[in-house]
This record gives C-alpha cells, sequence and structure tokens, in this order.
C-alpha cells in the first residue's frame, strides 16, 4: 500500500516547530555566551534596555540595542523580498530562509576561527547579525501563515494556550502545536546553553544546520507541489480522428 505525502501545511508546521526550536538555541547562545543578548526573542531586549536604562547594575545596553536595531532591519529586508511572493511557500521563501542559513553558518564559521568574546567589537558584531537573521525569519515566518507559530517568540503562545483552555471555557484549539511550540523553544535553549560547554560555535552551526535543512525540505515540496498544480490544470490531448 502507497504511503499517503504529508499534507504540505502540516509539513509548514513542522518546519516551523524546527525553526523555533532553533531559535532557543541562539537566544541561549547569545544571552549566556554573547553579554546577555536575545536575538531571537526582542520582548527580553526590550526589558533588558529598560532596566540598564534604569540603573540597573552590570546590566548591557549597546548589544540589545544594537540587536533590536537589527531585528527590525532583518524584518523590514525579509517584507520587501516576500511583498510581492504569492501565498503560501514561494520560491522567495526559499531565498529568504536560504539567506539566514547562510548568515548563521558564516558566524558559525567565523566565531570557529575568532574569539569573538574576548573582543567588544566581535562580539557586537555577532550578536547583530544574529538578531538580523532572526529579523528575517520571523518576518518569512508571519508571511507563511502557519497558525500560531512565529518562531522567535511563545508569550502569545502561552496566552493563547491558557486562555482558550478548556478550564477557561475554551475549546483548546491549537492546543498541540502551541504546546510543541512552547516546549520546543525550552528545548532548543537547554541545547544551546549545554553547547556552550563546548564552544560557542556549536550552538550557531546547529541553528544553521536547521535553517538549511528547512529551506531544503520546504524549496523541494514547494517545487513539487508546483509541477502537481501545473499537472492538474494541463488540457489533455484530444484524440485525433480521421476525417
Amino acid at each position: 500500500m502507497k504511503r499517503q505525502p504529508v499534507p504540505t501545511d502540516r509539513l509548514h508546521l513542522w518546519l516551523m516547530l524546527t525553526l523555533t526550536f532553533s531559535t532557543g538555541v541562539v537566544d541561549a547562545v547569545g544571552f549566556l555566551g554573547l553579554d546577555q543578548v536575545f536575538t531571537g526573542n526582542m520582548t527580553g531586549n526590550v526589558v533588558l534596555l529598560g532596566m540598564a536604562i534604569a540603573g540597573g547594575s552590570d546590566l548591557p545596553v549597546l548589544r540589545p540595542a544594537l540587536a533590536l536595531l537589527f531585528f527590525m532591519v532583518g524584518a523590514v529586508i525579509g517584507g520587501r523580498v516576500l511583498r510581492k511572493a504569492p501565498e503560501g511557500w514561494s520560491g522567495r521563501t526559499s531565498l529568504t530562509f536560504l539567506t539566514v542559513a547562510v548568515l548563521i553558518g558564516g558566524l558559525a564559521l567565523f566565531t570557529a576561527l575568532v574569539d569573538v568574546t574576548g573582543d567588544h567589537l566581535l562580539g557586537s558584531i555577532t550578536t547583530s547579525t544574529l538578531a538580523l537573521a532572526m529579523g528575517i525569519q520571523a518576518a518569512t515566518a508571519k508571511r507563511l501563515k502557519v497558525a500560531e507559530i512565529t518562531t522567535v517568540v511563545v508569550t502569545s503562545t502561552i496566552t493563547g494556550l491558557a486562555s482558550d483552555s478548556r478550564l477557561a471555557g475554551g475549546k483548546s484549539p491549537f492546543w498541540a502545536r502551541r504546546a510543541l511550540a512552547i516546549a520546543l523553544i525550552l528545548l532548543g535553549a537547554l541545547v544551546g546553553a549545554a553547547a556552550l560547554h563546548i564552544d560557542l560555535w556549536v550552538g550557531i552551526a546547529l541553528s544553521a544546520v536547521l535553517s538549511a535543512v528547512v529551506t531544503l525540505i520546504g524549496q523541494l515540496r514547494h517545487r513539487k507541489d508546483k509541477r502537481a498544480a501545473a499537472a492538474a490544470v494541463e488540457p489533455e490531448s484530444e484524440p485525433v480522428t480521421a476525417g
């Protein structure tokens, strides 16, 4: 019996959950390994900046501010590239996710060769570039419109899981994907923190590999769906009858 392929919308959900895990990894690397900077969760940076400006001792200002700025730049780039893209996955979706994979992969190589933790400028370049990549990723995930999955933050996901639950009188829609997103970003942070015991570049490299895999799988499915759609609308050849 021939096995039925996974529906495209279900595959997209799995791919975005993979990127959610990846965000947990890079956020752990940024916060624990690079001067308390969130590169995916911008809410954390805004809170850090507020506390630092109010006089919080030993709290960073420059790197969270740069991360916030470059995340927004990344989101602008992603939104601009995808502005005229069709609904769902497209060639431009693959392009933006590939850009994320290349940026993070380049950083993994850079941090493997150069000690960025001992140089303030290099450390700031690293966190800013990670934030740029996460901004592009977030904008692309938003455009893909996988319900309840943003890949970079789970505050709204936690709110939805609780407020729509049966305890709150709701019907618990999307409870499984919401719970998975929360669990995966937590697991990603755990893996990212553990990777720091080996070296800084390890967690970044893992995130780059995951982004590349997501891009490849998404592009292959997009091409398959495109061929299937073309075959469905192609008119059948009418038989030629003798005159």
